[in-house]
């Protein structure tokens, strides 16, 4: 990372400068061997001049710096550390600051990792924990200088009503990730005395957005990404969830209850699971399921009869089913030329009565919420309101994303804004940036299938064996968002530092699963588009009985 290493010595010294005053310079070319806890208590209070960061703010005020020794109340990671928190100034007293916590360990490996919020954000992401789905050690543990933010807001991840505040939905979309990494990384040149060897960049959900954002934004300032589960599409996402709202709850019979829904999970199992030779509650062999569509829907569908005891669907609730399966194409383009959102694999193995899935109500409440009203709905409705309209009392099931009117314009530019459909990551690629990205294939939230065509779309750019040289993407049989028949605990920071820094190529993993229901057994992590096929001998909760296999 030598651009943006040069950058941060010459940033630390600025810092030094400003809070030491003459002949600071000499003062911390000195302290660098000093111990930690000592440079740690000079940043309490500093102020980090606007100059430090790249993009325009007001500066940074260090709220609190100490150090949280190894036997202290809460302290699992194995070790000593810095803790400090901040927050980054907006250019108006009206917009919210952006708040971040960074983490410096007592012993350093030379690499930092920043890590990504979910949903709507609103809350600092502390740095101090695993990383989901990943085993063991936190990375602070492990050496690694942490830090994340709120993304420039306050609030839990449902809320959008932040989006009636222009520069807080351009944090949100795109500068709190550079304003943070600037203020951290300065920092972390300060404390240590030179920046990091590596700059890491993990997150899942919006926080995998936010990973791809950073390869398209700021492709200098990152070594390596973990991009999970990628809110990639971010406005198509929250509007096929409007469509989807819509369907439930404005049209007459929509609403599909769990019970139902549970039907169309079990019937799914019934004739897909064992396609990949093992009966074990995983829908693997998605392709092969696909093609038993059909049979699955007529076999589900009511057809003129009254359901008895709810084992059938009407021709209304398919048609709620179908709006999630087919996904939404728009007579218009967004941002990078999108023109819709891609389906969800709901046929195919999804579970959607989960708290993620679909609506829990029959009745629509004022404000959706997530268990009663869906997800896909509850955000979307909360993106139309406050970001499209920004207007609170806004009626989302009267909202047409097929013909927006005069919101059109305001769409396409949060889909600029927000968005990271953008193909273009020569330049991330050219300096030999790595990407590890994780997604589940019968995610509820975000489509497998928008994962899957971005990846697509840059091999059609670049050609498969130079996405191949800087990319990796896992699609994992019966992982939801976070939860699933499946749920894989992979070392993936391992597998991304091994590639950076050495050259190891991740191929094949091994992943255990840690679902309450079948903890402990594994699985092999196939690269797309391959899947795990049991070999008809062996243990099958082994991943060593599977071999990865062409759809």
């Amino acid at each position: 990372m030598r651009t943006s290493g040069v950058r941060a010595c010459a940033l630390a010294a600025t810092i030094a400068g400003t809070l030491l005053g003459p002949g600071a310079h000499t003062v911390f070319a000195a302290q660098k061997d000093a111990p930690l806890a000592m440079r740690c208590a000079e940043f309490a209070g500093a102020v980090l001049p606007p100059e430090v960061i790249a993009l325009p703010t007001a500066g940074a005020q260090i709220e609190s710096a100490s150090m949280v020794g190894a036997t202290a109340p809460g302290n699992q990671q194995g070790g000593e550390y810095c803790r400090i928190t901040g927050r980054i100034k907006a250019l108006k007293a009206t917009t919210p600051d952006i708040r971040f916590d960074l983490n410096l360990p007592r012993r350093w490996n030379g690499r930092a990792l920043q890590i990504g919020g979910g949903g709507y954000n609103g809350v600092v992401v502390s740095g101090t924990g695993v990383m989901p789905f990943s085993p063991d050690r936190a990375p602070l543990a492990q050496g690694y200088a942490t830090f994340g933010d709120d993304s420039g807001h306050v609030g839990d991840s449902s809320l959008a009503v932040f989006g009636l505040v222009d520069e807080a939905v351009t944090n949100f979309g795109y500068a709190h990730l550079k304003k943070t990494h600037d203020a951290a990384l300065a920092l972390i040149a300060r404390a240590y005395g030179r920046p990091p060897q590596r700059m890491y960049f993990g997150g899942g959900s919006t926080g995998g957005r936010e990973g791809y954002t950073v390869i398209q934004r700021f492709p200098d300032d990152y070594d390596g990404v973990i991009a999970n589960s990628p809110a990639l599409n971010f406005s198509g996402v929250r509007l096929i969830g409007v469509k989807l709202g819509q369907a439930e709850y404005a049209t007459p019979g929509g609403y599909v209850p769990p019970l139902l829904l549970e039907q169309v999970y079990q019937r799914t199992l019934s004739v897909c699971d064992r396609l990949d030779g093992a009966a074990d509650g995983i829908v693997s062999d998605v392709s092969a399921c696909r093609e038993h569509e059909s049979e699955i829907i007529e076999s589900l569908r009511c057809a003129g009869r009254s359901p008895p005891n709810e084992q059938c669907l009407s021709e209304s609730q398919l048609a709620t089913l179908m709006v999630m399966r087919d996904g939404l194409s728009l007579p218009y383009k967004l941002a990078w030329d999108v023109a819709g959102y891609r389906g969800y694999n709901v046929f195919q193995g999804t579970h959607l009565t989960g708290s993620l899935g679909l609506g829990h109500q029959a009745e629509r409440l004022a404000v959706p919420r997530f268990f009663a009203n869906g997800y896909l709905f509850a955000q979307g409705d909360g993106y139309i309101r406050y970001f499209v309209a920004r207007d609170a009392g806004f009626d989302s099931l009267r909202f047409d994303p097929q013909r927006p009117g005069k919101y059109r314009a305001q769409l396409t530019a949060l889909s600029e804004t927000i968005g990271a459909m953008n193909p273009d990551v020569a330049r991330y690629i050219a300096r030999g940036g790595k990407l590890i990205t994780l997604q589940g294939l019968a995610d509820e939230v975000i489509s497998p299938n928008q994962t899957i065509a971005y990846h697509q779309a840059l091999v059609d750019r670049y050609g498969v064996d130079q996405v191949n040289r800087f990319m990796r993407l896992y699609m994992v049989p019966g992982f939801q968002h976070g939860s699933g028949a499946f749920i894989p605990s992979v070392d993936l920071l391992g597998a991304l530092d091994s590639w950076v820094t050495r050259g190891a190529s991740p191929e094949t993993l091994i992943a255990t699963d840690i679902a309450a229901a079948t903890n402990g057994r594994s699985r092999p992590l196939c690269r797309y588009p391959l899947f795990p096929r049991y070999t008809g001998k062996g243990n099958v909760n082994l991943a060593s009985s599977f071999v990865c296999t062409e759809p």
